[in-house]
């Protein structure tokens, strides 16, 4: 295996990969060829994403796995399913995309994780962790049912396996006795001990046809002696769980075996081709490297889990030394220097910094997070508060009712997650949380349109499914300023209460270091126009400002979601001829059409324009683009106020 502690910025010369449009050629090769490949796959990896940007770390750490299962496995015949798809990078250079890769995730390119319409290698579209077992048990048993040899694969991280998602599909697998192989790529948590000689060689042993015909023939002959069967399976079980973690997968109704080192490609082709034919659950389990082969990876795997793209850097050319001014020579006057500006915070940092400040005059404050410390800015407030904070791993629905269970103690928890995400744990937020009016915070982070990672992250939906649950408040800021503001009120809010924000950073408006809440269910003017009144939630107040001074329109920040200021929009009703709404928010229940329901409440008749996200998956690409696209940015605002107008005329 090479090593790497640079990424490449020409690309790499990749011999034998080139020959390779899809991965059955892998089933002829010899295990030196099959070594050269993953050399030179993990090089044209490191190229790629250094191009193109994206995730970075999971794939490097699969290099050899991958290589491993297409030349093990008669896929796409055969179904490999990837859990997340953070890993699948390797997975699609391999299977005729590999020139399209330093266009991954950018508008109109490769998509960032295994999606159907893109290629019949990916087998099950992903986005979100924790699918792939149920899925992979779905083509299963789909498989048995239509009487199909077909095999079925699925491989999932050892963070994907701490939701509660995934230990409910294996049950569900080792009931049915489906036959189908799980493979745990093992990166990281402790669940068994690093691999080692005895490990290994217990690996070998379970998984050889010796053993295997052995076992299978012992069964036979056991069944016939009372109670000889059962103790020879029990003796069998122990012995397996003196030297690995065997014993919670064998009570699930799996054969385990491992674990195994997920770099050995010798081990790793040994192993599948030995498994791939037995009937029954299987679970293999692989020991691996994130981010191997890149040195500073390894050496920092979270740091690079995804990468921005690399800029080439051009030569530097000779600069000619000017003489030294001598004093005559110094200019009588100089510009001084502009001072430098700080930059825009992110809005997560809001939070984070936020979350520190209250944490310090509130002791009952407690921070919750699925697996999103670093995405949520959460780093510093586990640090100096680590009694009061909580990583549930990924199990979105314990987080939220974990923290129905503090608030029902008097505590005051907050939940830091992604828009996402929080669908995930929507019936706990109804039920749990909603339901019992529990004091509950949400910092809702990602909302709206993300960018490259496309529409299983998109936030788009929030706002249509938060408003409809009754007693909940929802609030989006237009700025930094309001982002901390809200915090507060949110927070000191007695029930539920969510604070959605974007991606990145803010317009760059001071941040005061107060924490005195802003007021819930009241708008702010900004500007007052004639004939038009735009009421803009949250992030399109800056597109609307722009407008708003295109077309002497009145400007409103409209700051809550729920509860609406009331008085607001019907005084603009009254003084305009036609109200624009916009939200980064499908329009189909979100904001606009509260709006539309209070006037039709009212009786009130004015026109109306609702303007949002489209009733379609809006695609990947750069936050910039797709709001261009869905005719969000200003230009687009516009466009369509005066399409409206002209149609009216």
């Amino acid at each position: 295996m090479k090593l790497f502690d640079d990424i490449p910025v020409e690309r790499p010369a990749t011999p034998l990969l080139d020959t390779l449009d899809t991965p059955a050629a892998l089933r002829a090769m010899n295990l030196d060829q099959l070594v050269q490949v993953a050399d030179e796959l993990r090089a044209y990896l490191l190229y790629s994403v250094g191009v193109s940007g994206g995730h970075f770390g999971a794939g490097l750490g699969v290099v050899e796995l991958t290589v491993a299962l297409h030349q093990a496995l008669d896929t796409p015949y055969d179904r490999l399913v990837w859990d997340v798809g953070h890993q699948a990078y390797p997975h699609k250079i391999l299977t005729g995309r590999r020139e399209a890769m330093t266009g991954i995730r950018r508008y109109g390119g490769l998509a960032a994780f295994p999606r159907r319409a893109e290629s019949p290698y990916d087998t099950f579209g992903v986005g979100h962790s924790s699918t792939s077992i149920s899925a992979a048990l779905g083509m299963a048993l789909a498989a048995r049912t239509r009487g199909e040899k077909r095999r079925v694969c699925t491989v999932i991280g050892d963070g994907a396996l701490t939701a509660g998602m995934a230990f409910e599909a294996l049950a569900h697998a080792g009931h049915v006795d489906a036959n189908l192989l799980v493979i745990l790529n093992d990166n990281e948590m402790s669940i068994s001990e690093n691999v080692g000689g005895m490990a290994s060689y217990l690996a070998r042993i379970l998984v050889s046809k010796p053993y295997i015909s052995m076992r299978e023939g012992g069964k036979k002959v056991l069944s016939h002696l009372p109670g000889a069967l059962e103790l020879a399976r029990r003796t069998e079980e122990h012995m397996k769980g003196m030297v690995s973690p065997a014993t919670l997968f064998e009570e699930m109704g799996f054969n385990y075996i491992g674990p195994i080192d997920g770099h050995d490609l010798d081990a790793l082709t040994h192993t599948l081709h030995n498994m791939r034919d037995l009937d029954g659950p299987q679970f293999l389990h692989v020991k691996t490297c994130k981010g191997r082969g890149f040195l500073p990876a390894e050496a920092d795997p979270i740091g690079y889990h995804a990468i921005t793209k690399l800029e080439k850097r051009e030569p530097e050319k000779p600069v000619d030394t000017p003489a030294p001014l001598k004093p005559q020579d110094t200019p009588a006057s100089t510009t001084p220097p502009k001072p430098n500006r700080p930059k825009p915070k992110k809005y997560c940092s809001v939070f984070g910094d936020w979350l520190c400040d209250m944490a310090a005059v509130d002791p009952r404050l407690i921070g919750i997070t699925p697996a999103m410390r670093e995405g949520s800015d959460l780093i510093r407030f586990s640090q100096e508060y680590p009694e009061r904070y909580y990583d549930v791993a990924i199990a979105e629905q314990h987080a939220v009712t974990l923290a129905a269970g503090m608030a029902c103690e008097s505590m005051k928890p907050v939940v830091a997650i992604y828009s996402t995400f929080l669908q995930r744990g929507y019936d706990q937020l109804i039920h749990d949380v909603a339901v019992q009016a529990l004091d509950v915070t949400f910092a809702i982070d990602r909302a709206g349109l993300v960018g490259e990672d496309g529409p299983t992250h998109h936030g788009a939906l929030d706002l249509s499914y938060l408003r409809c649950v009754p007693g909940m408040v929802v609030l989006a800021p237009a700025d930094e300023a309001e982002c901390r503001a809200m915090f507060s009120a949110a927070y000191h809010h007695p029930g539920p209460a969510a604070v959605r924000y974007p991606r990145g950073t803010g317009p760059g408006v001071e941040i005061p270091e107060h924490l005195e809440p802003l007021e819930i269910g009241k708008a702010q003017q900004r500007r007052q126009g004639r004939s038009i009144a735009l009421l803009a939630f949250g992030s399109l107040n800056g597109p609307a400002a722009t407008v708003a001074e295109a077309m002497d329109a009145t400007h409103l920040n409209m700051r809550s979601i729920k509860p609406l200021d009331h008085a607001a929009i019907l005084a603009a009703a009254g003084e305009h001829d036609l109200l624009v709404t916009l939200e980064e928010n499908v329009v189909a229940g979100g904001a606009g059409s509260a709006v539309n329901e209070l006037l039709a409440a009212q009786g009130v008749k004015v026109a109306l324009l609702n303007l949002g996200l489209p009733d379609t998956f809006v695609e990947h690409g750069k936050p910039a683009e797709l709001l261009s696209e869905c005719g969000l940015d200003a230009p687009g605002i516009e466009a369509s106020i005066r399409a409206r107008l002209s149609g009216e005329a």
